[in-house]
Formats: C-alpha cells, structure tokens, sequence
C-alpha cells in the first residue's frame, strides 16, 4: 500500500534526455553476454585449453618442496624441584599462553638457528645460500694442487648471515589454539634433510633452553657470591663495634638480661624483706613493752610461752604458791617456814620478770639490727638504681647497634643461603618442554600442488581470460556503450519480418526490483486552455485540446525530473531493447489517467524523444475523442487496426508525438492490433518509445496480455480519491505484473467542473 506522505529516496540521475539515453545505452544484457559467449565458445575453450597447459608447465617447472613437522610441548608450568624458582611462574590463562608464544618465538631466535646452522653445515648448503667449495674453478685448481684461499672473517659471516636468513624462511612456527603445542615446520627440496633440520632445531632449542637457565643460574650465583663478601665484613664491623659498646659500658651480663640488672632486681627483692623483719621485730617489741605495762601476766606473750626457762620457773612459781598457801591455813603469819616459803614465792616472781625483760631487751636488739640492715638495704638500692639510669641512656645505643648486627646477620644468612640454592639449581632442569613427535621424512610435497589443480586453475583464468577480452572488444569496438544518436543521426534499424510480436524478456535472475518513483502532477506544473483550438497545418497541437499540458520554458521542475528518473528506470529495465514500451495504468476516471499518460509524453518528447502515443482504452476512448479532427471522416470500424495504409491510421502532431487512436471493436481483437502495431514500428525504427494510454482497469485477460508485453508500468493516482485505496485496486489488478512499476504519478489537479466553479483563467 502506497502511503502519500512517506518520503521516497531516489537516486540521484542526470537531468536531460542525453543522460537517459547514456543509462539505458550502458545497461547490462545477460542474453547477449549468453549469445556472445555462445558465439565465441571454440576460441574461449582453446584459450581455457591453453591456460590448462601453461598452468601444468609451469607446475612442472617450479621446485617442489618438502615440509617436515615436529611437535613440541612447551608447558610453562616447570618442574618444581626447589622452593624457590629464579623465575616466577605464570598463574593465569593469559599469562601461560603468553609465555608458550614467547618460548614459540624463541624457536627461530639467531642463537637457536645459528647452532642449527653451525651443526647441519647449512653454511656451505647451496639451497641455503653456501658454497661446498665443489665448483668448476676449484676443481680445475685443484689437478695443477692449487686451492683456493680460505674466505676472511667477514666474508665467513655474510655467508653465515645470508643461510641465517633463508633458514628463517624455511621455517614457519605454529601454535594450537588453547594447548601447549607447538608445531614445528621446516621445507626443503630434500625429504630427508627437512626432517633433520626440524629435529635438530628442536634438540637445539631443548639445549638451548637447558643452557639459558643453567646461565641464568650461574648468573645469579655470581652475583650473590660477590654480594657475600661485603656482607660478611660489614656483619663483622657491626658485631665488633657492638661489642666495644658493651664493654665500653659494662653491659655484663647473660645473654637473657645484664647483671646489674638481676642485682637491682634481688636487692629490692631483700630490701622488701629486710622491711618485713623490722615490722615484725617492731611488733614483737610493742607487745612486750605494752604487756609489761598492763598489769596482765607477763609471761603470757608468745617467747615466754615457748621458753623452757621460763615454763620451768612458772612451774616451780606455782609449786611454791602451792605451798604457801598450805603453810597459810597451816601456820601463822610470822612462822619461819611461811616466811621462808613468801620469800621464795618473790625470788620466783622476779627471776620470771627479769627473764622477760631479758626478752623484751632482745625484740629491742632485733629491731634495732633490723633497722641497721634496712637501711643499708636501701642505700645499696639507691646506688644500683643510679647504675641503672646510667646503663639504661647508654642502651639507647646498644639497642642500634644491635639492630645493626640482627639486620646484616639476616641479609648475609639469605645471602648464603640463595646463593647455595642458585649453585644447585645450576644442575638441575626444570623446563618441561619434550619433543611429543619427532619429524619423519616427508612422502609428499606440500608445493607445488597437484597438477590437477594447476589445470583447473588454468583452464579457469584461461576461460575468464578471453571472455573478458571478447566483452571489452565487442563494448569497445562495436559501440555499444556509446550515446544514442540524435533524431537526425540515428541509423534505421533494419528491417524485420515480425507477424507476431516477441514476448518481453524476463528480468534477470538476479536484478532487483526497484521502488516505484513517485511524481506530483500539480497546478503550477500545467498551464489550461480551452477545448477544440487545433492548430492549422499538418498536424494537431496536443496542448490545445482541452486538457492541462505542461507549461512551456520550465524545463528544470520536480515533475519532469521525476518523469526523467521513471524513463531512466524503464531504460534499466529494457536493456538493449530498440523501443521500449511503458504503459499508464490508473483508477477512478479514465480522463485523469489520460491527461497523465498526455503531460508524460509531451516531457518525453521535450527532452528529445521520440513518442508513439497509443489509445490502449477501447471503452471509453477519452484520447482519441479529442484528437480526432473535425469534417474527416472516420477510416470506419475497422479502422488503424486493419492492414492497410500506415497513413491512414497516424495521427501527426505538432508536439514530435505521434499518435494512434483507438476504435470500437472487442478487447481481444484491440490487443492484437496493438501488439501487431508496436512490432511494425519496432522494426521500422521511427520512435524512441512507446507510451500505452490504459488499458482500463479492471483489467481484462486481453489487457493484462498488453500489460504484459510492457518493459514498465506507471500507476495514476487522483488524489481526489484515497490514495492508499486506488493503489491498492491498482497492485491487486496488476498481480504479477506489478514488478515492472517504476513509477506513481499523484494527480493533484483540480477537477475540470472545481475549476469552472473557482473561475479559472484560460489562455
């Protein structure tokens, strides 16, 4: 369906008929590529033959070439032999498969190639650029004892230089995708040295990785042996200004702590003590002070019950209460044996005081001596504390150069111990590359290709070949991309016998259908005059029968650009094809398709063409009623469809149109004349085109015969009715055929009867 406001990308053509006519002289026509190709298949066979044997010769001709594979396995993941590698390993995906390229590359390195070279002898290997020394001249020299002289240094290493770079070009590197494998491939003319050359350069590059570590090994050895020795004497310089330091200091003591520090610590431990004595020597002495003070019994303090002497003498105390008191009730108060017995009592009394003052003179002594050790307890204290302060400003910086020592005892221990590491790792081989397969000798050549191929591949460039070259020469020679001659210089066509005409060639396969152009027929496009004015002469003047024409001296507007771009579509489509046709096909009334099909023919014709208009309408028949001159005649019923005179059915204008009217019969019979008539003017080649004027829709079989017979079509769409509607009766009506519309003309000119209504001017 056909949306009025949807815009249309056209391609940009160029404006006049001369471009036109240059598009459709230069289109491209498959049935005659086929017929010349046809027409030129003995010589295009031979040169395809010719192509075959030279493709084969020069087969045979080239050198053939062996190619032997070795795979190695190159796994980065190493062998893990000691705690610590020189290297690290690669962790990730990336980082592994970064490492197999880089060893991939490693293969063709100049060290690597070079030994290759130096133990295959490829120096003096003629393939490879070297010299045998077996030469005529050394020969000749040779049965009269001469030598040649042995080559310098640098001619040595140019020969050398020149096989290191024709080995780099027999060799090619390739590696699997998401593995550790690595294809080796070396060619050569020889099987058999191929293959040796790709193992050896697999040994070569084993031992080489072998030797770049044990190096790489050696190395670090090397420089962590001569590390060692500078690490030993500073270690040594610390650990003696350390010990200056100490004894410089008297920092004595063992290895845990300093003596003056255990002495201040067991001094404060006895002073501590030494204050407990004195408290309980203090205690001890003010019981016994307050016990003699009271009137309590002074033997009850804790020494005098423990003493024997005074138990002892409590015991005679008490035996000699004993007794008085028996002498009391027993004697008088001034009996000699009382008084004896009071005597004693006291004696007893007394000797028990005075051995508790002896006691109390003791606890007294022991303070006193308690006190006395105090306080030289205390003083020995406060000397050390003094010591103390001293050794702890000094251990400031005691502490560093302890640091000093620690730090450089730790660097020289890691030192050592690397570098004895390093020195075992020098015989080890970590690498777990291997040869996983060993190159064989080569059965078949990798190039040249089979001879087959190369007769294919000849016979195709030969036939290419000489088909272009005929199709140069018949465009080049021939003419056939040059411009359609002018009206004066076109060359009549010859003449042809057509009883029937042709049916259309079908499009080709592979030509694609192009979107219908749309043109806008409006009011500023046309100019109106009135009906029945024909010119007076030899023929009538088509703007001057009633219908808008195109006004005259605007040869630049939208409307004839676009009418320009449908001819040029046709053109496309016809191909080759003298005279094309293109017939108007459109709903509603049949005069606004009629004034369409008039205003194109006139832009054809202004540009230069020249028209065979024909009436394809045979019921209503609105372009022939207009063109018919009044007081001739009618040619009867029969009329321009009968064989008869060409005279008596054109009608000539004074536009450059020619036109044929219709007359009343049946749509088959019309048709037939119709096709008859374009196939007589096809072959008297008087007319560039041809435009039909219908047939009406809906369309009879007889119209879609004519339809069909038509190189292009161009839908009418009035839009005084639905546009979407009209195209869409149009689309349906067409079927097939709707391929070949390479155009819609909208007709936004008002009715005849709005026009009369709104007061239109005339000329």
């Amino acid at each position: 369906m056909l949306d009025y406001n949807q815009p249309i990308d056209r391609a940009k053509n160029p404006t006049g008929s001369e471009a036109s006519r240059r598009r459709s002289g230069s289109s491209f026509n498959v049935l005659e590529l086929a017929s010349l190709l046809w027409r030129r298949r003995i010589a295009i066979a031979s040169a395809a033959l010719i192509g075959a044997c030279l493709a084969v010769t020069v087969g045979k001709s080239l050198a053939p070439r062996y190619t032997a594979t070795a795979q190695l396995y190159v796994d980065p993941r190493e062998l893990q032999l000691v705690d610590r590698e020189l290297t690290p390993r690669a962790q990730d995906v990336s980082g592994m498969s970064m490492l197999v390229e880089s060893q991939a590359r490693l293969i063709t390195s100049n060290s690597v190639l070079l030994q290759v070279i130096q133990q295959a002898g490829l120096d003096k290997d003629p393939e490879f650029g070297g010299s045998d020394g077996k030469t005529l001249a050394a020969s000749l020299l040779g049965l009269i004892g001469l030598q040649l002289r042995t080559p310098s240094a640098a001619e040595a290493k140019e020969v050398q230089l020149a096989a290191l770079d024709a080995l780099n070009k027999h060799i090619t590197i390739r590696k699997t995708e998401k593995s550790f494998i690595v294809d080796i491939e070396v060619w050569s003319t020889d099987p058999a040295k191929a293959a040796m050359l790709a193992n050896t350069l697999t040994s070569t590059y084993l031992t080489e990785s072998r030797n770049s570590q044990a190096l790489a090994a050696r190395r670090a050895t090397s420089e962590l042996s001569g590390r060692l020795k500078e690490l030993r004497e500073r270690l040594r310089n610390a650990e003696i200004a350390l010990a200056n330091y100490k004894a410089q200091n008297n920092f004595v003591g063992t290895q845990d702590s300093l003596i003056s520090d255990q002495q201040l610590s067991s001094s404060n431990q006895r002073l501590s003590a030494a204050r407990a004595a004195t408290m309980d020597a203090q205690a001890r002495l003010d019981q016994i002070e307050a016990n003699k003070r009271t009137a309590a019994d002074a033997g009850a303090i804790p020494e005098a019950l423990q003493s024997p002497t005074i138990a002892n003498l409590r015991a005679q105390y008490a035996d000699a209460r004993k007794k008085y008191a028996e002498q009391t009730a027993e004697l008088g108060p001034r009996h000699p044996a009382l008084r004896q017995t009071e005597k004693q009592v006291e004696d007893l009394k007394r000797t028990i005081n005075e051995e508790i003052d002896r006691f109390a003179l003791s606890a007294k002594n022991d303070l006193t001596r308690a006190r006395d050790y105090e306080a030289s307890l205390n003083r020995a204290l406060e000397v050390q504390k003094r010591q103390s302060v001293q050794l702890s400003q000094a251990a400031v910086r005691l502490r560093e150069l302890e640091r000093e020592a620690d730090a450089s005892r730790d660097v020289y221990q890691s030192f050592l111990k690397r570098s004895r590491e390093t020195e075992e790792q020098e015989a080890l081989n970590t690498s777990a590359a291997r040869v996983i397969g060993e190159a064989t000798i080569p059965q078949r050549r990798s190039f040249p290709p089979g001879m087959t191929l190369f007769a294919m591949i000849g016979f195709g460039f030969g036939a290419l070949a000489a088909i272009f070259w005929f199709v140069a020469a018949e465009h080049l020679f021939n003419g056939t991309t040059a411009p359609e001659p002018s009206r004066r210089e076109r060359k009549p066509e010859p003449e042809i016998a057509m009883p029937e005409p042709e049916a259309t060639a079908p499009l080709p396969a592979l030509a694609l259908v192009e979107k219908p152009l749309i043109a806008r027929l409006q009011e500023a496009d046309v100019i109106r005059t009135l009906g029945a004015i024909l010119a007076t002469g030899s023929g009538v003047d088509l703007t001057r029968i009633g219908w808008p024409t195109l006004r005259p001296g605007f040869p630049l507007t939208t409307l004839l650009n676009a009418l320009r771009d449908m001819r040029a579509a046709m053109a496309r489509r016809a191909g080759s094809k003298t005279m094309p046709v293109i017939a108007l096909v459109g709903a509603g009334q049949t005069s606004e398709r009629s004034v369409t099909t008039l205003n194109f023919a006139l832009a054809a014709a202004r540009d230069g063409s020249r028209v065979l208009m024909i009436d394809a309408d045979h019921q209503s028949h609105a372009l022939s009623n207009r063109i018919k001159r009044p007081g001739k005649s009618e040619t009867g019923k029969v009329g321009w469809f009968s064989i008869g005179s060409k005279a008596a059915r054109e009608i000539k204008t004074v536009n450059g149109i020619s036109v044929l009217p219709a007359t009343e019969t049946d749509a088959g019979k019309a048709t037939e004349s119709i096709r008859k008539a374009i196939a007589q003017a096809r072959a008297a080649g008087g007319y560039d085109l041809v435009i039909l004027d219908g047939p009406a829709m809906p369309l009879s079989a007889a119209g879609r015969k004519l339809l069909d017979g038509a190189d292009a079509l161009v839908a009418v769409l009035p839009t005084s009715h639905d546009i979407n509607d009209s195209m869409e009766e149009i689309l349906t009506a067409l079927g097939a055929a709707q391929r070949k519309l390479v155009g819609v003309v909208l007709d936004e000119l008002t009715p005849a009867t709005q026009t009369l209504q709104r007061g239109k001017q005339y000329a």
